[in-house]
Formats: C-alpha cells, structure tokens, sequence
C-alpha cells in the first residue's frame, strides 16, 4: 500500500496493474541476465516468495523518474543518501530492495510484455496515450489504476 500511494503522491499514471505470483522458473527467466552472478538465486528466490504487485507507469521521463523514486539498489547506501526512497523506507537487503525497476525505454517494453502479455504496447500509445496527455481520465481506486473517460464522461468534464 505504501509503494502504491508513492506512485500517486508523485504523480505517475497507473496504465495497468495486477497482483500475481511468479513461480521459480518464471523469476529464472525474469532474471535470466543475470544468471550466473553471485546475486542471481536470491533474486530468483525473492521474487518467487510470495505475491506482488506488477505495474505499468506513466510520466514524463519515467523511468528516470522511477528509478530515482526507487532510490539506491544497495539498501543500505539508500537508508543513508535517500531514506525517503522507497527501498531507503522499505529495503530490507541489496536483493529484498522492496522495487524493480526498467532501467530504459527498451527494457521497460520487454518487462512489460514479460508480466503484461495481453497489453499492446503500440496500441496504447496510438489510443489512450496522447488522451492521458491532454487529462482525459480518471483514477478508480478499485482498479488501481487510472483510465480514460468515456466520450460522455469528457463531454461533462
């Protein structure tokens, strides 16, 4: 709850959200990258540990802005330099840092594909994003996420 009212205190647009768990093998391949580097099974086992929460983002610069949001990787250094990050506040670990975070626009569309596989990525930004930029939407708390007004919904507002 506390990750997702920053994402609203700082302003980012919900495009989709869900719960999910994620199974070792599917956190295997989620972390495939980095497979073979000391870190790697614990993230794997981390990330197969119990539910979470998967979101797709918008902002202006986004995944700059996440990342900073985020604070430092290394939990400690966060605490120290950032506390009010979210792993400064919530990281428990270098590895149970509380966020992931895409660290380019190219990663960004291969997470999203991996945790949102129905979303079309070029859809949405033929669609519903140029009217999230001109504030054509709304936040519904049961979704948790934000979406945009019906034709009669924008006539009223």
């Amino acid at each position: 709850q506390a990750v997702h009212a920053a994402i609203l205190r700082h302003r980012f647009l919900i495009v989709r959200a869900k719960e999910l768990r994620c199974g070792p093998e599917q956190s295997r391949r989620f972390y495939r990258e980095h497979a073979g580097r000391f870190f790697y099974q614990r993230l794997v086992e981390f990330m197969a540990s119990g539910p979470m929460w998967a979101y797709i983002l918008a902002h202006e610069n986004a995944v700059p802005h996440w990342r900073s949001l985020m604070g430092p990787t290394k939990v400690f250094r966060a605490r120290y330099s950032d506390p009010d990050s979210i792993r400064g506040a919530y990281g428990l670990t270098d590895t149970r840092n509380t966020t992931h975070g895409s660290d380019s626009p190219a990663s960004a569309s291969r997470e999203i594909a991996f945790f949102f596989p129905e979303f079309d990525e070029q859809r949405w930004y033929e669609q519903e994003e140029p009217r999230f930029r001109r504030g054509e939407l709304y936040y519904s708390a049961e979704e948790r996420v934000h979406r945009v007004l019906g034709a009669q919904q924008a006539q009223v507002t």
